[in-house]
């Protein structure tokens, strides 16, 4: 039984943090079922990176070391920086992008809640623009793999590069599925015949559409949970839905439909783990509207006609330039407050 005054202790930030990253694992599990394990030493590699970075660079500030590395703030955005990198990447590539994306994105700013843009999409963007060669060769999925490597051939790759019996690194990698139609619609084939490729499923990518379906699982616990609201994410992805739904309806041979892109690449991670991010999105449920609506146009906008397959991090990046004034333009007024004349 339970009595006045029903006051209960406020969501601590490790708390939200853990929640967040035990919201990961459905996704990271299909990750593994389709991809094999090879995700899994990513992400221990930038979780090693991410609180090592950390904790050198909080020693450096002369800032407490043992609290900051308790929150799972670092943990967090290695473990997102790891899921958006390809899995085979060479293991520096993994580190240099988890220690800029801590070291410069998050401390050189005064550390958590003073970022004003995502650290984890920091990171990416800095590796995919130096880095664009490993930044694009994906793994395929092991049922469509020429030549599927177990995870000490993975492991070993990993670290030495050198796959095993001389056997060609386009055996077991793929384009992704949007880079995949991207690609194939330049060259004038129509949606449809792409689509028969046998890398698609019935949303998406084979193997990626899963992996999808578990990061959508993954946020709607978030939801349940009160850790996120529904602002951004059903934002982004009616926004998404939107644009892609009116541009496939005008020319459906030439844009892919809006559950393609929902279910391809990071949508599903941006919506729910990526934009959602308390500390560079905006405060008011209506600038979390606009932010994520306006993250939804330029992903479409990268993804149809930009340079690179998805637009995920560098909508997230630019959005994220706009939300002080977002914020300005959508504050509430002051109850009793008349405007000035």
């Amino acid at each position: 039984m339970l009595f006045a005054p029903y006051i209960t202790k406020p969501t601590s930030v490790s708390q939200i943090m853990r929640q967040v990253l035990f919201a990961l694992i459905p996704g990271i599990a299909l990750y593994v079922w389709y991809f094999g394990p090879a995700i899994l030493v990513s992400l221990t590699l930038a979780s090693i990176t991410a609180l090592a970075t950390e904790a050198a660079m909080l020693k450096l500030r002369n800032r407490p070391i043992a609290s900051a590395l308790q929150d799972n703030s670092a943990l967090l955005t290695g473990w997102l920086l790891a899921l958006a990198i390809p899995p085979l990447a060479p293991w520096w590539l993994i580190v240099v992008g988890t220690a800029f994306a801590i070291a410069v994105a998050k401390q050189l700013y005064g550390g958590l809640g003073n970022n004003p843009f995502n650290p984890a999409m920091i990171g990416y963007a800095v590796l995919i623009i130096s880095f664009p060669l490993p930044m694009t060769q994906w793994l395929s999925p092991q049922s469509l793999a020429q030549n599927s490597l177990s995870f000490s051939e993975q492991l070993a790759y990993i670290f030495t590069q050198v796959l095993p019996n001389s056997l060609k690194f386009d055996a077991v990698t793929m384009a992704t599925p949007l880079d995949t139609v991207k690609t194939h619609l330049g060259q004038g084939e129509p949606l449809s015949q792409i689509m028969a490729m046998p890398i698609f499923g019935q949303l998406g990518g084979h193997g990626s559409e899963m992996v999808a379906i578990g990061f959508l699982l993954g946020g709607i616990y978030l939801l349940a949970r009160k850790i996120i609201s529904w602002h951004i994410p059903v934002a982004y992805l009616g926004s998404l839905f939107v644009i892609a739904g009116v541009f496939h309806l005008f020319d459906s041979a030439h844009h892919a439909t809006p559950i393609l892109h929902w279910f391809s690449g990071a949508a599903m991670l941006g919506a729910f783990f990526i934009l959602t991010d308390p500390v560079s999105s905006p405060t008011t449920p209506k600038g979390k509207i606009i932010f994520a609506a306006g993250a939804a146009f330029i992903t479409y906008m990268i993804r149809s006609y930009g340079g690179f397959p998805d637009g995920v991090a560098f909508a997230t990046l630019l959005m994220n330039v706009c939300v002080p004034l977002i914020d300005a333009v959508t504050q509430p007024k002051v109850f009793g407050k008349k405007d000035a004349k």
